[in-house]
């Protein structure tokens, strides 16, 4: 009963977006020097989705399948479970890829995340959507961290679905 009071009121403020829990998991390796070698654990939960649907569905508007996104991340050999946020850009017509953005900080080092599901094909989603090839950088240096790929993994399904929820 209280989603839909909450939809309710969304229509009435004339505002209606939602949210949903993403994970997606896999390992990174450091560059030379940079962190421990081999290969390490990495895993980001982020929940985002649009907090306003007209402007996110406005192809003119600046925030065209833009939205923001907060949760946190474990990079092995860095950080676990440390608080992030950022932005999710579903470029499914301008570049067929998506792409994850977000910042996180460890010991005073900013560092920056960025991960892009690419050659987004209607005939090819099952592995599009799930593989997710990324770079951690040092925010203000630029200097690479680490390379990774992560993956959406299918038996997260049933929890990413019933995470959504109205904002």
């Amino acid at each position: 009963m209280g989603r839909i009071a909450d939809f309710r009121n969304m229509i009435a403020e004339k505002r209606l977006g939602f949210v949903m829990d993403e994970v997606m998991s896999g390992h990174h390796a450091y560059e030379k020097g940079q962190g421990p070698a081999g290969s390490l654990p990495f895993v980001f939960k982020a929940t985002w989705g649009p907090r306003d649907l007209i402007k996110w569905l406005n192809p003119l508007g600046g925030e065209f399948m833009k939205q923001p996104m907060k949760g946190w991340v474990t990079a092995g050999g860095l950080c676990e479970k440390a608080p992030m946020t950022g932005t999710l850009e579903l470029n499914y017509f301008t570049e067929g890829r998506i792409r994850y953005t977000f910042d996180f900080t460890v010991k005073g080092v900013a560092y920056r995340y960025v991960g892009e599901k690419v050659n987004i094909k209607p005939w090819n989603l099952p592995v599009s959507h799930t593989t997710c090839f990324g770079t951690l950088v040092e925010k203000d240096s630029g200097r690479l961290v680490s390379r990774s790929v992560t993956f959406f993994r299918f038996s997260t399904t049933p929890a990413f679905m019933a995470s959504l929820r109205f904002a």
